[in-house]
């Protein structure tokens, strides 16, 4: 999605949400200067950087960089349940390989039935500590700056490493934006930019129900998500119906 496209969406979500533009610009200025000091990747070399040792779904008779099929895990309440069906596609004997992209708080979800993701796309929501753990045994990092994570960027961004920076306002210098809203559909959105052909949904429910793995702070498995949550999912839902709509790319839910 070229950003003239996706400012037609961002500026509905900054009116909609009424969500300052000026504090998406001050985290992505902060999260631009500490990627200015050190090797961030490219959009163009992120393939090239995964680890093929620290995959445990899938097969590594391709190069990353030849692979177009996408699983993208969500963490909605179906996640568990979808993860069992991809490692049942994943032991097809005429399966494809897929690149694994998890989104923020899946992560934790993925690393409890060992595996290991080949991106992470987060704005440091999830558990701090699978983050780190994942991006140390290879997770490549695409780490998201918007008005409300100022402090999470600023504290965390120099623990990982092996990061591709993004913004939800006009992207420059070391920051990059795809399109999308959520961790999720951003996700998508990252699939596309790496020339997807096939998308598998997993743990992407777009209801009204959370889970631990989207919001670590709750005491139970699930919960009602509140207000802002069950429209930040209805948008998250129509960007992909766009992704969909727009792009020569197959897209399959497994929450469906």
């Amino acid at each position: 999605m070229k950003f003239d496209e996706w400012n037609i969406w961002y500026e509905k979500i900054l009116s909609d949400f009424g969500f300052p533009k000026e504090e998406d610009e001050k985290t992505a200025a902060i999260l631009n200067k500490l990627l200015s000091v050190r090797d961030s990747i490219k959009i163009e070399d992120l393939l090239d950087n995964l680890e093929h040792e620290n995959i445990t779904v899938h097969n590594f008779h391709k190069s990353k960089a030849d692979i177009r099929n996408f699983i993208v895990f969500g963490a909605g309440p179906s996640l568990k349940k979808d993860i069992e069906k991809v490692k049942k596609i994943s032991n097809l004997e005429d399966s494809d390989d897929y690149i694994l992209i998890s989104a923020d708080g899946a992560t934790t979800a993925l690393l409890e039935e060992n595996i290991v993701p080949d991106i992470i796309v987060t704005d440091l929501d999830g558990k701090i500590e699978d983050l780190l753990l994942a991006n140390d045994l290879g997770s490549l990092f695409v780490l998201h700056a918007h008005g409300n994570n100022f402090d999470q960027i600023l504290k965390y961004t120099n623990k990982f490493n092996k990061i591709l920076g993004t913004t939800q306002s006009k992207p420059f210098s070391n920051l990059y934006n795809f399109g999308g809203f959520t961790d999720g559909d951003r996700a998508v959105f990252l699939a596309i930019a790496l020339n997807a052909e096939k998308i598998i949904l997993a743990g992407m429910d777009f209801g009204k129900i959370v889970t631990k793995y989207s919001r670590p702070n709750i005491n139970l498995e699930t919960a009602e998500a509140d207000e802002i949550k069950q429209k930040k999912l209805i948008y998250a839902e129509k960007l992909i119906d766009w992704v969909e709509n727009n792009n020569d790319v197959e897209i399959i839910n497994l929450s469906k």
